[in-house]
């Protein structure tokens, strides 16, 4: 099972798109060394993100030139 949920994290995105952007730009952050606001037991880096959206510790909001 994938854990946080399509249909909780979307429940904070305004599409699938805008969620992969926004879990992406957090797992290359986190892999250019800034640091985890969530522990679990993983090193997969876009796990973590999506956990940190998931937990919304990580927010994001979409512009007109992307997702900041």
């Amino acid at each position: 099972m994938i854990y946080p949920s399509i249909d909780k994290l979307m429940h904070l995105a305004d599409s699938k798109y805008s969620l992969v952007v926004a879990a992406s730009k957090r797992a290359r952050r986190i892999q250019d060394g800034a640091e985890k606001m969530v522990h679990i037991q993983t090193n997969k880096n876009v796990t973590v993100a999506l956990n940190e959206i998931s937990e919304e510790k990580v927010r994001f909001v979409r512009t007109k030139d992307g997702i900041k």
